[in-house]
């Protein structure tokens, strides 16, 4: 059976090397995470159990490994806010499937556009760049880490399409690029033309809705309490995992996987994604999404940063909290303040009843805030 060959690169060449001659042998790759120290890197590999490492001292053999199954190409830790790595199971299938929806969603014509993967290839939103550009034969160049100045300086060098995370687009200048792809959190109010929202997860091989919009193959379905929880977000298409790592399949009967987030569809089809279900704030019997009130303050002029978390409440049940990065340590903002931009623009409820003031906030690697960490 095939075996799974965790890739212990940065990326580059050799990074390229190695996830393409695995699958010329018909092998599956994990690719590991660089800037995980050692002892979560030891974390993984036990985790997930790969047959093979492959890093700069050469290849080395594990004795604990386990097999994929034939057609299997990636093994892909999700980037979860807390909890051991989970391997998601993608054919290659899936992998050409989502390259080539995405690709004919852009337009991409591998004549003139050129792929900068800037992101980390150990995550789905960074390595989808790469395995597209291999699927499609469009041009690539891979950066070793995220850099604001070289994202720059590859636009004017020619690459004209590339793959971030807000965090990442609030620091680059991207007005060179015909198309930015946006993902891994709920993306900022104000946007550039050139900016394409994304909708997906390592389970759907990477986005699978772009400006709310499915792509071609897609398709979404609202729960009703039935099979999946009432208003969670339901996926089919052929670009879906296969199962995680140890052999569970997710998906429900007729092949819909649930999502874990709650949303709406419109009559046009168009999805809003309201935030993760296990994450909405019950405060005096009402329901608030965090995500919703963190894109109201990140316009407030005091704040940096922001995330919106829940605590304890003897009178409301549970009580919205916001956690700011101050714009200016010397001047922040007041909760007042706050509390009076969020009751203006979604609802008094919603309008969080404690403010805390941080330097940073906990993120995952891939930049998504960890509110399981917020206290």
């Amino acid at each position: 059976m095939p075996d799974v060959v965790a890739v212990d690169l940065p990326a580059g060449q050799a990074f390229v090397d190695a996830l393409q001659q695995a699958w010329a042998r018909g092998d599956a790759v994990l690719p590991v995470d660089q800037r995980l120290p050692r002892p979560a890197v030891d974390r993984l590999l036990d985790a997930l159990r790969p047959t093979t490492v492959v890093d700069r001292d050469g290849s080395h053999p594990r004795t604990d490994g386990l097999p994929v199954a034939d057609g299997d190409a990636l093994v892909v830790a999700t980037s979860g806010t807390a909890g051991e790595p989970k391997g998601v199971v993608l054919t290659h299938a899936a992998v050409e499937a989502s390259a080539l929806a995405s690709s004919r969603r852009l337009a991409v014509d591998p004549a003139v556009d050129r792929w900068l993967a800037c992101l980390p290839l150990a995550h789905i939103g960074g390595l989808s760049v790469l395995t597209r550009a291999i699927a499609t034969g469009t041009p690539y160049t891979l950066l070793e880490r995220f850099d604001a100045d070289a994202v720059a300086r590859e636009a004017r060098a020619g690459a004209t399409r590339v793959s971030l995370v807000a965090t990442a687009l609030r620091r680059a200048d991207t007005r060179g690029y015909r198309t930015v792809l946006l993902g891994g959190a709920a993306p900022p109010q104000e946007l550039p033309d050139n900016v394409v929202t994304t909708y997906g997860m390592t389970e759907t091989g990477s986005g699978v809705v772009y400006d709310g919009v499915p792509l071609d193959g897609v398709e979404l379905r609202i729960g009703d309490g039935a099979l999946a929880a009432d208003g969670e977000v339901l996926v089919r298409g052929p670009m879906l995992m296969r199962a995680y790592r140890d052999g569970t399949d997710p998906r429900l009967p007729g092949g819909w996987l649930p999502t874990g987030d709650a949303g709406s569809l419109d009559e046009h089809g168009t999805l809003s994604v309201f935030g993760r279900t296990a994450e909405v704030i019950v405060t005096g019997a009402e329901k608030v999404w965090p995500s919703a009130v963190e894109t109201v303050l990140a316009r407030h002029p005091g704040v940096a940063e922001v995330a919106v978390w829940k605590r304890p409440d003897p009178e409301w049940g549970e009580r919205v909290v916001a956690w700011v990065v101050p714009a200016d340590v010397s001047e922040p903002p007041a909760l007042e303040s706050l509390r009076a931009t969020v009751a203006e623009q979604i609802a008094p409820w919603a309008a969080p009843k404690e403010l805390v003031l941080v330097a940073i906030l906990p993120r995952t690697s891939s930049g998504k805030v960890q509110r399981s960490r917020l206290s």
